[in-house]
């Protein structure tokens, strides 16, 4: 054996194994719980500061808690590990058309320094496949006007402008 590498470094190096330690930890898309809280949470908080200018962990905090308790929304995570790298939240409503769901993805949000990496497709991917699995008739998805880009992102996962429908708000003071 050669001395200057450590026990089974040499043959790790022969047979171009990687140390466990080096090998890359796959991610995983999973259905939110009331346990997974305390990760997910500063992601929703880091969400709600980016788009719309409101910082405050606890009440980011009490408000995600309200929802995951009550069943209001759908949120999945993406983990590496025990890193919540992202997450997206679903909330539902009805097509009295179609007399099915439509589930109304309201909030994606990956981490910075996780972007551009899959995540944030994977995500979609899986809210695209719960929608099979719950028989919903669509998916809808707001794009805010200042991130054009978000256009191009959800065309290349099948999402396209409503030919039937255009967005109208009245806010409530």
């Amino acid at each position: 054996m050669n001395e200057a590498l450590g026990v089974g470094e040499e043959e790790r190096r022969r047979k171009r194994i990687l140390p466990a330690t080096l090998l890359p930890i796959e991610r995983v898309i999973a259905q939110a719980t009331a346990r997974d809280l305390a990760a997910v949470a500063p992601l929703f908080d880091a969400y709600r500061a980016f788009f719309a200018g409101y910082r405050d962990l606890d009440e980011s905090r009490r408000f995600l808690a309200e929802r995951l308790a009550t069943g209001d929304s759908v949120v999945f995570v993406a983990w590496r590990g025990d890193e919540a790298e992202g997450f997206i939240q679903l909330y539902p409503l009805w097509s009295s058309w179609h007399c099915r769901r439509i589930w109304f993805l309201s909030d994606l949000y990956v981490k910075e320094s996780c972007r551009q990496r899959g995540a944030g497709r994977q995500l979609v991917e899986r809210v695209v496949a719960y929608a099979r699995e719950t028989g919903a008739s669509s998916v809808m998805v707001e794009l805010p006007h200042r991130e054009p880009h978000l256009t191009e992102f959800y065309a290349a996962l099948g999402f396209h402008k409503d030919s039937i429908f255009d967005l109208a708000r009245h806010v409530v003071p």
